[in-house]
């Protein structure tokens, strides 16, 4: 392969990892309550057996 597919190749897989890592980089946790994450729980227990019946 020619210097210039490399170069570009380079630029591309760097791009993508320094997207990544900046992505990373600026996720944050959500702040909840006790009581959001309380019901989102008990959501996510309910859907657990929904699942669980219709299988």
């Amino acid at each position: 392969m020619p210097w210039y597919a490399w170069l570009i190749l380079v630029l591309a897989i760097g791009s993508i990892v320094g997207g990544l890592m900046l992505l990373r980089d600026t996720a944050k946790k959500l702040p909840l309550t006790e009581e959001q994450l309380k019901r989102i729980h008990e959501r996510n227990a309910q859907m657990d057996e929904k699942d669980a019946q219709d299988r």
